[in-house]
């Protein structure tokens, strides 16, 4: 199968692109990993601040919405802060 020259130096163009970007990538991810690191090191969790990073990111309604259904299914577990001071006063 044969590429025309412009097809050739089109596919030239997005690999030349895509390899820039992932190079790029690759940096933006280091940069991050170092930013954690820094962050652990002046005594915050990582594990937590991902968790934040993550909900950030959503969009308000949608985070409510998974927020009120872990708050049911938690309570109906007996796994809350309401379920565990009812236990607590009957004991």
């Amino acid at each position: 199968m044969q590429l025309q020259t412009s097809a050739k130096d089109q596919l030239r163009a997005f690999v030349s692109r895509i390899e820039r970007l992932e190079e790029e990538k690759a940096a933006l991810s280091a940069d991050l990993k170092e930013v954690y690191a820094e962050a652990k090191g002046n005594g915050f969790d990582v594990k937590a601040l991902r968790k934040l990073i993550s909900i950030r990111k959503q969009d308000d309604d949608k985070r409510r919405e998974e927020e009120m259904i872990l708050a049911t299914y938690l309570h109906a577990l007996g796994m809350d802060e309401e379920a565990s001071a009812d236990a607590s006063e009957a004991a």
